[in-house]
């Protein structure tokens, strides 16, 4: 057999934060004043995003098709938070015009010019019919399925996180993401956060596309946090369990009774884990209903009874946190050498692709 390829930890190349105290309360404070975008804010999660950040006197802008609820929401929330920094615009996150609208608008709102974060959070369930029970395949043109899940869950989020890969390292006042930076002083950011699903780390039976959406959002953080930091982006990943939200219609609800939903509270949680400390890099969490919980020596943890006075209760749990510790070489170089040709080209690099993008459109009009 072939000897197996060296192992090396990446975590350091990349920028990636350590694993993060989940028993530590993040400080809503520091999303004072940043920029956000919530897609998918209308309701739910985003809905739940859009409060807690008002509160603490973050700018954001949300964006849903859905023009009632949304424009009532930042109404209301807009009031309740006496915080006049909140805005709705509509959006249809299938279509790719409809984003760059949003992104360009947040830019005008925006205070500073810029934007701080942006959350690809919009999502839908499931399609008109199930993909496991095709129909009318013998007629002459046969129907093709309904794949409108895939295109607000996966090429919606594609869209958002692309604009984001544009406008982040151009925020105005931001400094590339770095896990050790001082939260305080880090006024500007450059933060993406993807909106995943445990339907993304595991199979649910009866739902083949959501979780076809949902695992190539999982595989895009996983991709992206291991380049983004060229672009002084830090990218974060959230993957919900069965949370009581307007996603969760009747089906899902009679699957999972008789155990127990999660609730929006804790998503938002999680989130403002993300949002507010900048030094959270590269990180993925699931998030689940609390458990009271125990850990064994070995690191385990197990579920306990409820009047256990030494377990403690838990609905946030870090996933994919050993992504770099055991890199190939060829990852390993690879990741070397782009940090390497970044710091050596610098600014000359960027002004030499300049000039020479531009000889090469005027070369073509020549033609």
């Amino acid at each position: 057999m072939p000897q197996e390829a060296a192992k090396h930890p990446l975590g350091e190349l990349v920028r990636q934060s350590p694993p993060f105290d989940i028993n530590h309360t993040p400080d809503d404070s520091w999303v004072k004043d940043k920029v956000i975008i919530i897609t998918g804010g209308a309701s739910g999660f985003g809905a739940g995003f859009l409060r807690r950040w008002a509160a603490a006197g973050a700018v954001v802008i949300v964006a849903d098709i859905n023009v009632k609820n949304g424009d009532q929401l930042v109404r209301d929330v807009r009031k309740d938070a006496g915080n006049p920094n909140l805005y709705f615009v509509h959006c249809d996150v299938t279509n790719w015009q409809s984003q760059v609208n949003l992104f360009r608008e947040a830019v005008k709102l925006s205070p500073h010019g810029g934007i701080d974060t942006v959350v690809a959070n919009a999502g839908i369930g499931g399609g008109k019919r199930p993909f496991e029970e095709p129909i009318d395949l013998d007629l002459a043109s046969p129907p093709p399925p309904d794949l409108s899940v895939l295109d607000v869950n996966l090429v919606g989020v594609l869209y958002s996180a692309y604009l984001a890969m544009w406008y982040l390292p151009r925020n105005p006042g931001s400094s590339p993401a770095s896990p050790k930076c001082v939260p305080s002083e880090t006024h500007r950011d450059r933060h993406l956060v993807l909106v995943s699903s445990y339907a993304g780390l595991m199979p649910i039976p009866g739902a083949p596309l959501y979780g076809v959406s949902k695992h190539a959002v999982v595989g895009l953080y996983r991709t992206l946090r291991s380049m983004s930091f060229t672009h002084g982006i830090r990218v974060n990943l959230l993957c919900p369990y069965f949370i009581d939200t307007p996603l969760a219609n009747m089906a899902v609800r009679l699957a999972v009774a008789g155990g127990t939903m999660g609730k929006v509270e804790d998503v938002v949680d999680a989130a403002t884990r993300f949002a507010a400390d900048p030094r959270v890099v590269g990180r993925a969490v699931s998030v689940g209903p609390k458990l009271k919980v125990k850990q064994d020596p070995e690191g385990e943890w197990h579920l306990v009874e409820e009047d256990d006075q030494n377990a403690e209760q838990r609905a946030i749990w870090e996933v994919y946190l050993h992504d770099f510790e055991d890199a190939d070489v060829f990852q390993r170089r690879l990741v070397s050498m782009m940090n390497r040709a970044t710091e050596i080209r610098g600014w000359t690099g960027r002004v030499q692709d300049t000039i020479r993008a531009i000889a090469y459109g005027l070369r073509s009009l020549w033609r």
